[in-house]
């Protein structure tokens, strides 16, 4: 039986990765799994959260998340992964699902300068983003601006893109789709 696809959108914080999973998403005809949408449910349900760095919904929201990946690629199901980890957090995750799906890793990049427009953008006009612990460390992004080299990106030996986000994307959504069904 052929395996599904684990197409993993991955980038720093403001590099559109959010918008580009959604994009595929719906361009591949399957669902995308999201960690800040899983978290920002689960503190939807969770009366008085208070979002801190390393706080147990952090955990649950990055097992959870995982947990979610592997029961739809086990039933077969293609699905789009998307979070903000780096190398260290996506790699021991996703090394154990190497015999579950077909794998293909999407980079999400742009530029500083419009990484931190976004982040100062979606702080001011997405109240959910209080639910994650890097709220403040977002302002400080946005006050600062993100150190380029800061991010490590996931490097596994599957096929991969960069994506460019800046003003639409670089390939286009049907490239990324090539890419992502190409045997």
């Amino acid at each position: 039986m052929p395996l599904p696809t684990l197409i993993v959108v991955s980038g720093p914080p403001g590099s559109g990765k959010t918008t580009l999973a959604h994009e595929i998403a719906r361009a591949v005809g399957c669902p995308a799994i999201c960690r800040d949408e899983i978290k920002e449910g689960m503190v939807h349900a969770t009366p008085g959260y208070e979002a801190k760095l390393s706080d147990p919904l952090a955990m649950r929201t990055y097992t959870t998340f995982f947990d979610v990946i592997r029961v739809l690629l086990s039933a077969g199901v293609t699905v789009v992964a998307e979070a903000a980890f780096q190398d260290k957090l996506w790699r021991p995750a996703l090394e154990p699902l190497t015999d579950l799906a077909e794998f293909r890793i999407i980079h999400s990049v742009v530029d500083a300068a419009v990484r931190r427009d976004r982040i100062e953008r979606r702080l001011a006009l997405e109240p959910g983003r209080a639910a994650h612990a890097d709220h403040s460390h977002l302002h400080n992004v946005a006050a600062q601006g993100p150190a380029p080299d800061a991010f490590v990106p996931i490097a596994l030996p599957v096929p991969e893109i960069h994506v460019d986000t800046t003003d639409g994307y670089e390939p286009g959504i049907k490239d990324v789709v090539a890419f992502v069904n190409r045997p």
